[in-house]
């Protein structure tokens, strides 16, 4: 008689405030319906005792970024890193070397213009010129005038966390002085006060319109910098005077092929599943610019995110499922992480090949995706230098 085939489980590092926000109970009926298994992950606890996980889905941003500086978010982050290194079969959503580029606006903005060094011209997809700033010892002034063009907006180095929703928008060369390093600064784009967020679920995505900033005269003016929260001029129901449009402002949406195309190129770059892409279309060119790019973001204005989420991860536990048999606890340890169902995992984890959007970089292995970390802190945005020790 043959032996019953172990159930599916999958695991959970979310914190109890975005799996209310995401409606989580919705994907988990929904996994448990369909036979799998769903178990919350206590990262204060070792893994191996809590199951052995065929998936794990995690938002540990604000692990990654505390990991430099605090010994025990480090262990942390330690704990989950070395039950993968053990555990190779375990899928990840999404890879953390990933959410290392995505958490420091420094890199993202380099893989942004990468990206767009890449693309094939036609589309006009494009990133606003930036200048990253270290240190105030240094001509911000000459960098200034050399790189970009007034209004500017200044962001943190730092992508994750209440301060990073901090920005400030400069008029002058005067207002320079208010700068406060480690920050990005980047050209304003006139973008008639509409942001388009796109949402990334697998193979899927969504477009939902928001508010922005309203457009301001080019060049350099006697305004004052204007300081203000991201996430407060672009909700859904912003009634900020920032996201005011001008009455005759007409808005053209990108087309759904430029949008295509910047999704498959950082899926390609990136290998994640779960992300968000802020655009904007210039006004003045119509050219399509991308501005900002978030991992696991919150999916407002989504319909239906559960589902979309239980398609995607029950494609790459069917394909794993086919591709090998599920290994036991005692071998899955010493396992080598590539497999026959590698390529097609590949795929719905968002390292496909784009037929628009050559490919920027050589995709990660998983083998880099679970380099060990225990030699030198995990992460570290504070620091001058980032540590990129995988």
């Amino acid at each position: 008689m043959p032996a019953l085939q172990r159930r599916k489980t999958i695991g959970l590092c979310l914190n109890e405030k975005k799996k209310r926000k995401l409606s989580f109970h919705i994907f988990e009926e929904l996994c448990r319906s369909h036979g799998y298994d769903v178990i919350d992950i206590d990262l204060t606890q070792p893994i191996s005792s809590q199951g052995i996980f065929d998936l794990i889905i995690h938002k540990i941003s604000d692990l990654l970024v505390e990991a430099g500086q605090d010994l025990a978010s480090h262990h942390l982050v330690q704990r989950l890193q070395v039950y993968l290194d053990t555990h190779p079969y375990t899928v990840l959503l999404d890879p953390l070397p990933a959410l290392h580029i995505l958490l420091d606006r420094f890199q993202s903005y380099r893989l942004l213009h990468k990206l767009e060094s890449y693309s094939q011209g036609s589309s006009g997809i494009f990133s606003p010129p930036c200048v990253e700033l270290v240190t105030k010892n240094c001509d911000i002034v000459a960098l200034v005038r050399t790189h970009l063009t007034f209004p500017i907006i200044c962001k943190t180095r730092v992508a994750h966390g209440p301060r990073s929703h901090q920005m400030s928008l400069i008029f002058n060369e005067g207002g320079l002085s208010e700068v406060t390093p480690p920050c990005v600064l980047q050209s304003f784009i006139n973008h008639s006060a509409t942001l388009y967020k796109v949402f990334i679920v697998g193979s899927q995505h969504f477009v939902v319109q928001r508010p922005s900033l309203r457009n301001f005269p080019l060049g350099p003016t006697d305004q004052s910098t204007i300081f203000f929260d991201s996430h407060q001029v672009s909700k859904a129901e912003s009634c900020s005077y920032l996201s005011e449009p001008f009455p005759s402002t007409e808005v053209v949406p990108p087309l759904d092929s430029v949008v295509n195309q910047v999704v498959q190129g950082l899926q390609e770059a990136l290998g994640m599943s779960l992300f968000g892409v802020d655009l904007i279309v210039d006004m003045q060119t119509g050219r399509v610019a991308v501005i900002d790019v978030n991992a696991f973001p919150g999916y407002d204005g989504v319909p239906g995110f559960c589902s979309a989420l239980f398609s995607h991860i029950s494609k790459i536990l069917n394909i794993t499922d086919k591709s090998a048999a599920t290994p036991s606890e005692s071998s899955e340890a010493h396992q080598p992480s590539e497999h026959p169902g590698q390529q097609s995992l590949g795929s719905l984890c968002g390292t496909r090949l784009s037929d628009q959007w050559p490919r920027p970089m050589q995709t990660p292995s998983p083998e880099i995706y679970k380099k060990d970390i225990n030699c030198s802190p995990f992460i570290n945005l504070h620091a001058r230098a980032i540590s990129t020790d995988w």
